[in-house]
């Protein structure tokens, strides 16, 4: 089986079909845990917790854990390096995420059938992403690139999906979803009820709008 093959398949079947991942970076494991079980709460998914750092596997673990309880899925972020790529791969990652485009990287994940989802800011950097069959890409950082970036390189791109991550908040995450993002990626939402109960209605409207467009 191809590189591109065995990528084109990547993310099949709606993995992202809710508009919000959810995102924690330097917590506590049990924070972690805390936060990321509010996300479920609200309907979300699919958690990354980011280890660019080896303080954060512990947390990642603990998650994993967590999500395995609920049938969920759970992915690494900030896969800079094979060895971060490895230490993912030991926690029982079902996805991992990074902030670049790195050709090893996404090959290696390929080879141990581990769906990467890789950032992207160009359009020469999308071309390369294609090239590798991939059409889901990670827009970084966000909230720089601007609410329309999406939308407008749909125009040359027209299969391609993005995540929105990097400065996102409730305060222009439909923004960035009505520019063209598939989804968007929120971190501090979760820290409340309140915050939740917002992410839980931005689910909610979301759905309510494509199901009338449909």
């Amino acid at each position: 089986m191809t590189l591109a093959t065995t990528t084109a398949t990547w993310f099949a079947n709606d993995f992202f079909r809710v508009p919000v991942i959810a995102v924690f970076r330097n917590l506590s494991v049990d924070e972690s845990v805390r936060q990321s079980e509010n996300a479920w709460d609200a309907g979300v998914e699919n958690v990354e917790i980011p280890i660019q750092t080896p303080e954060a596997i512990p947390a990642l673990k603990a998650v994993v854990a967590a999500a395995a309880r609920r049938g969920l899925s759970v992915g690494a972020g900030t896969i800079t390096t094979l060895e971060q790529l490895n230490a993912a791969t030991d926690a029982g990652v079902s996805f991992t995420v990074s902030p670049g485009l790195d050709a090893d990287i996404v090959q290696e994940s390929a080879r141990r059938g581990i769906p990467h989802l890789p950032g992207v800011a160009t359009a020469s950097e999308i071309l390369l992403a294609r090239s590798f069959g991939l059409h889901w890409v990670k827009m970084f950082p966000a909230s720089l690139l601007g609410a329309g970036w999406a939308k407008a390189m749909k125009g040359p791109y027209p299969e391609m999906r993005f995540i929105a991550t990097g400065g996102m908040t409730l305060a222009n995450a439909d923004d960035f979803l009505a520019g063209g993002a598939s989804a968007v990626g929120l971190g501090s939402a979760f820290v409340d009820d309140a915050g939740t109960a917002s992410v839980r209605e931005l689910i909610a409207a979301h759905a309510a709008k494509h199901t009338v467009s449909a």
